[in-house]
């Protein structure tokens, strides 16, 4: 390696060693492109890997094996209460992300992909200036910022280090288990975390502003999540916001205004409330990259800036935040680099909240086609006529399908229930083919799944399903 003052010369440079940047480094490499992934972090995978997606899906992990011990007894078992070991909880998720770093590293190895500690801006559109690297200079052909983004806090509040007022990494850390937890936010992170902590014995608190929790998903689709949690919380307040924080020593005193107005006392609370681009300090004002108000970077369909040697990909160019999509995203942008002929054409984008019961869906939302007054065709298949469902003691589930009503056009997808998450991939890809719904009916689903519920609620559309009455007729 070059030290010092010198400079390093690559084709291809990518700031963050997240999903999208290596994902993008790793299709670049494998057509033959050489490349750098520059980082803050010694290992990659970046906030998901690191402080997010994986780690939190550990302890969820561990909050649902909890679940299912204590409500064992309704099927004729009995245990007794479950011993949590915090050390060895934390030793199961921290042994997770060290597997999968490790895993990462080693791929880009083979891969020849060099990887340096660091943080880099730019000096211009075509030199980056590194921080904290043996490394001072990389001369690059292309550049991919692949930065991320960051947890927002609440006005007059900040994130410290050990302190009661956390972040979704802070509450990761599991350092402890607060008699009493707010969660500020009723979204994907407040409520998985929630859970966690819930099932390690906190009294949980949620307070969401809008008029509903999980509110970017179908509320139909949230309904049954929305009753486990606040069967599990000790409150839930919507269309409340947090007035004001003060933070001490043995807690942080919390004032509510909204539907619910009053002052309460917390051990430590959770705030995740949304997140922010990583844009500043990059020295974008050096290029011509474009940004917009909120700090997003600007690119078309093939991740390109206004900089013709810049691309950015995943939370920092705005849109969803997921890491899947930042993993599209950085493949998209490797390829355009190699001459490839592609572009971000995906019809649909899967979220999937990892809670118990969980809640995934793709494409067209009820709500979106309902602001957009488009006409759409609703089906439901209530899992309390799934058999597998029932043989799980899992029956508030549900499988939703949106169709266009004259074709049968499959247009979204909604899955609510156990393995939620592992199910949507179906839908993903009946509406990325165009498939209708005679397509997805006609498709053998094996018996008994959860995954046969796809195919029933097809079948549904279509007039008549083996396990439900007919609804209608079809001519």
């Amino acid at each position: 390696m070059v030290m010092g003052e010198m400079t390093q010369e690559v084709q291809l440079a990518i700031i963050g060693g997240g999903p999208g940047g290596y994902a993008a480094a790793f299709r670049a490499a494998d057509l033959g492109l050489d490349v750098m992934i520059i980082s803050d972090d010694e290992r990659l995978g970046g906030v998901c890997l690191l402080r997010g997606c994986i780690p939190s899906k550990s302890l969820l992990h561990v909050s649902n094996l909890l679940y299912d011990a204590r409500h064992a007894r309704d099927i004729g078992l009995a245990f007794g209460e479950p011993e949590i070991d915090l050390d060895q909880v934390r030793g199961f998720k921290d042994k997770v992300v060290d597997k999968l770093t490790s895993g990462l590293m080693y791929i880009a190895d083979k891969r020849g992909v060099q990887v340096v500690k660091g943080r880099a801006s730019f000096e211009d559109s075509e030199t980056l200036r590194l921080q904290g690297a043996d490394l001072a200079h990389v001369k690059f052909e292309h550049c991919i910022v692949a930065t991320g983004s960051r947890p927002i806090a609440l006005p007059g509040t900040e994130f410290r280090r050990n302190g009661r007022i956390m972040d979704s990494t802070g509450a990761l850390d599991l350092s402890d288990v607060p008699d009493r937890l707010l969660v500020v936010g009723g979204g994907y992170v407040g409520l998985e975390m929630g859970s966690v902590y819930a099932a390690l014995g906190s009294k949980v608190t949620v307070v969401e502003m809008l008029d509903r929790l999980i509110a970017q998903a179908d509320e139909d689709l949230a309904r049954p999540l929305v009753r486990r949690i606040e069967q599990i919380f000790e409150a839930v307040y919507t269309s409340t916001k947090v007035a004001e924080m003060e933070e001490d020593d043995e807690g942080v005193e919390v004032t509510f205004e909204g539907e619910v107005e009053k002052t309460e006392r917390f051990d430590r609370v959770l705030v995740s409330v949304g997140r922010r681009p990583n844009s500043n300090d990059l020295g974008l004002e050096n290029t011509k990259v474009e940004v917009s108000e909120r700090g997003f970077i600007q690119v078309d369909d093939r991740q390109r800036t206004a900089d013709e040697r810049i691309f950015a990909i995943g939370d920092v160019v705005g849109g969803v935040m997921l890491a899947h999509k930042a993993m599209y995203e950085g493949r998209i942008a490797a390829e355009v680099l190699a001459g490839e002929p592609s572009a971000f054409d995906a019809r649909a984008i899967p979220a999937v909240v990892y809670t118990d019961p969980a809640l995934a869906w793709a494409g067209l939302t009820e709500n979106e086609a309902r602001e957009q007054g488009r006409e759409i065709e609703v089906t439901r298949f209530p899992w309390t006529a799934s058999g597998r469902a029932l043989t799980m003691d899992a029956p508030e589930g549900m499988t939703k399908l949106i169709t266009d009503p004259e074709s049968g056009l499959v247009l979204g997808y909604g899955v609510v229930g156990r393995e939620a998450g592992e199910m949507i991939s179906e839908g993903v890809l009946a509406i990325e083919m165009g498939a209708v719904a005679e397509d997805v009916a006609m498709a053998i689903h094996p018996h008994p799944t959860l995954a046969e519920t796809q195919g029933e609620v097809a079948e549904l559309f279509l007039g008549s399903a083996t396990h439900l009455l007919p609804q209608k007729k079809r001519k």
